[in-house]
């Protein structure tokens, strides 16, 4: 039965998924070069042309739309991951070596693919992994590399690996990272390296939204400040309805503009932030004495930004709703006033309707007598040419006689009509 003609389109690409983003075998010693690039807005195509040149270069194919690849470059590997934010480049070089820092020892491999990087460095680090069986430096040496005041030491990976860091830029641009092998077996050095490496990576990109935050901070303090001045004033009515209902709707677009302007980057943060945690609680930390730890560092440093991120994008959210309750209880009084201002329309109206219907019934009145009037003289013409009978007499006859009727056709009509 051949499954392959019955497989989910995304069937392999998915199997791919699981297998990508690995670091390539390496046991200790070896010396590790990563450089970690943040993508513009086309800088996931410029990304993959960049490193699909140099694979080419090197007789290697990397497929089309790939997020994934490593090849042997010179007397290394190079492992090119692509993210949705960043590009990372990391250099394996297997052996020994003297000095555990020394950038030069990748300048030959080096040159070509980070001279045209595409991008801008966000992370660069050099790490160095001690062989088996070595002393792990002591103070004095560790001093020669990192600065003491922010020293890291601890032992990972159940006590088969220690790490040694300050995590600071250095003069040639590079972090350090330093691991002394003790007992590491298989691919947990290479799985190790990677998952320290995204824990630093990670951090890295969680801490940009703590800029953005700080930055935009005094701006989200005067609306608020406005909007709490704007709700005082609705409650005290000591302004027009029309000019709080405009500064409601300006505050609310600035608002709006803020949340657009930052939520990408805040919801990124607190991804970024829990892969971070995740990597740190697979590395399985154990303090040293006399060191700060891995966690201690992240937490310490980490945590705050994001809390700070955290509480950003809450007062914004916090002040778009306040600021929806101001404009909605603003819009019912405006509501209410216009409703008065109906009502208060239609009792005049009625008014003049009941002040018509008055003058019209006095006009039927009056249209009465004149109907009648004309009737009488009309019907006076003809008594008058009657002979034997008193005329004055019988016109006074007449008279009541002709009103009552054109009263009743005139009451008949009127009936008539609003029916």
């Amino acid at each position: 039965m051949n499954l392959a003609e019955r497989s989910h389109p995304l069937r392999a690409s998915l199997s791919a998924e699981m297998h990508v983003r690995r670091m390539p075998l390496f046991s200790s010693p070896c010396r590790l070069m990563q450089v970690v690039a943040m993508l513009g807005e086309h800088g996931a195509r410029h990304s993959y042309a960049h490193i699909a040149s140099i694979a080419d270069a090197h007789g290697v194919k990397v497929a089309e739309q790939a997020k994934y690849a490593t090849f042997d470059i010179g007397d290394s590997v190079l492992v090119w991951e692509r993210h949705t934010e960043f590009a990372s480049y990391t250099f394996v070089r297997p052996g020994g070596f003297d000095d555990p820092f020394d950038p030069a020892l990748f300048d030959a491999v080096a040159e070509n693919v980070l001279g045209e990087l595409p991008g801008q460095v966000i992370r660069a680090t050099q790490i160095a992994i001690l062989p088996v069986g070595i002393a792990f430096p002591n103070l004095d040496q560790l001093d020669q590399w990192f600065g003491r005041d922010a020293l890291v030491v601890c032992d990972v990976v159940g006590g088969k690996a220690r790490v040694a860091s300050d995590f600071r830029l250095h003069d040639d641009g590079f972090g350090r990272l330093l691991i002394a092998d003790m007992g590491m077996q298989g691919d947990e050095p290479s799985q190790l390296v990677q998952r320290i490496q995204e824990l630093g990576n990670y951090r890295n990109m969680a801490l940009l939204g703590l800029p953005l935050a700080q930055r935009l901070t005094p701006d989200l303090t005067r609306l608020e400040q406005r909007l709490a001045s704007l709700t005082k004033s609705v409650s005290e009515r000591v302004s027009e309805d029309d000019a709080l209902l405009d500064e409601l709707t300006y505050l609310s677009a600035e608002l709006a503009r803020l949340a657009a302007e930052t939520r990408y980057r805040m919801s990124a943060t607190r991804a970024y932030a829990q892969l971070s945690i995740e990597r740190l609680n697979a590395l399985g930390v154990t303090a040293l004495a006399g060191y700060q730890t891995l966690t201690d560092f992240t937490e310490r440093r980490l945590m705050p930004a994001v809390r700070t991120c955290d509480s950003f994008s809450a007062r914004i959210d916090d002040l778009q709703q306040r600021a929806a309750w101001t404009s909605e209880l603003l819009r019912t009084r405006i509501d209410i006033a216009l409703a008065k201002q109906n009502r208060d329309l239609l009792e005049s109206m009625n008014k003049r309707t009941q002040l018509q219907l008055r003058l019209q019934q006095a006009v039927e009145g009056l249209s009465v007598v004149a109907i009648s009037y004309y009737l009488v003289a009309l019907i006076a013409y003809v008594v008058k040419a009657v002979r034997g009978i008193d005329h004055e007499a019988t016109i006074a006859i007449i008279v009541p006689i002709v009103a009552g009727g054109v009263a009743l056709a005139l009451r008949f009509l009127r009936r008539h009509i609003s029916e």
